[in-house]
């Protein structure tokens, strides 16, 4: 666990490749409204992200960039279809690489971040992470629907009717001949 920035904003761009020469190390938030993607998949652009990135070289001498970004998402809950609140965590590790060729060439416990300039956009490669990271479902703690509602205890059976493929040649065959 990192602790809390100070409400400075991160950057949103930067030469990734020379900070991982430099070995900087950013910290900021981002506001969760800058994050249109990510913002697509949440019931509130409230909040914001809180994010560390330490840029440096590799053992294998590839620029990388790790660190975490946390945030408290809005989601909804799959069960009463109500606003959740839900803190997403994710971890950071990504090599800098200029092109998909470069990454195919990386070491497989390492992820390619594709920078094909010398300016990168910080925000939209936290926000990719953050995606990656968002639960597939969002539930209440606490019971949040009666289950009586849904359940009897009993097991439910839906019966459905097969359609026959034969009808239509046991309609003919009973047909009166002419």
């Amino acid at each position: 666990m990192f602790s809390a920035p100070s409400h400075k904003t991160l950057p949103r761009q930067g030469d990734p490749r020379k900070f991982a020469q430099q070995g900087i190390s950013l910290e900021g938030i981002i506001p969760i409204a800058a994050l249109p993607r990510l913002a697509e998949s949440l019931e509130g652009t409230e909040g914001q992200v809180f994010v560390r990135l330490d840029f440096g070289i590799s053992e294998e001498g590839k620029k990388v960039v790790s660190g975490k970004a946390r945030a408290d998402l809005m989601l909804i809950c799959q069960r009463c279809l109500s606003p959740v609140s839900k803190p997403v965590e994710c971890d950071i590790s990504l090599a800098i690489v200029w092109t998909e060729e470069d990454a195919r060439a990386l070491p497989k416990h390492l992820d390619p971040w594709i920078v094909e300039d010398t300016s990168a956009d910080f925000f939209e490669m936290v926000e990719e992470e953050l995606l990656l990271n968002l639960p597939p479902v969002a539930y209440h703690e606490e019971q949040c629907v009666d289950p009586k509602l849904f359940h009897s205890g009993e097991p439910v059976v839906v019966k459905q009717e097969k359609k026959n493929p034969f009808q239509v040649l046991e309609q003919l065959k009973s047909s009166p001949k002419k």
